[in-house]
């Protein structure tokens, strides 16, 4: 917020020590921390006052309810897809199995081909 590092911190206490003197520090660091905490306090009632008068509750609860259909858009989506490929998957397992099936009743359907007498021996001939 200040960019304030240590080592200017430290110049900071070392300047108010000397200033200061060692009695009347620890009274001044009281003082200021107390008006720091009422600053604090101030603020966050005004803060608590300024949501009150806007309506930030139900603000939040809005973009909440937002957030939630929008979470749920995308789930339906992603359902949709999963079934879709799920349905692409099926059918092609299913004409899979539906091939060799046709073949084989297709062969079944041919008339019989007229096979070689394995049993006429050279001799018959």
């Amino acid at each position: 917020m200040f960019d304030i590092g240590f080592s200017e911190l430290l110049v900071i206490a070392t300047v108010t020590l000397i200033v200061m003197g060692p009695e009347r520090l620890p009274q001044t660091v009281r003082s200021i921390s107390l008006w720091i905490g009422r600053f604090k306090q101030m603020l966050a009632s005004a803060r608590k006052d300024f949501e009150e008068e806007v309506g930030m509750d139900d603000i939040r609860q809005q973009l909440h309810n937002e957030k939630i259909m929008r979470e749920l858009s995308q789930t339906k989506e992603d359902v949709q897809q999963t079934f879709n490929a799920s349905a692409l998957e099926a059918a092609s397992i299913e004409e899979t199995i539906k091939s060799p099936i046709g073949a084989m009743t297709a062969l079944d359907s041919k008339p019989a081909e007229i096979k070689p007498d394995s049993t006429k021996t050279a001799a018959d001939e």
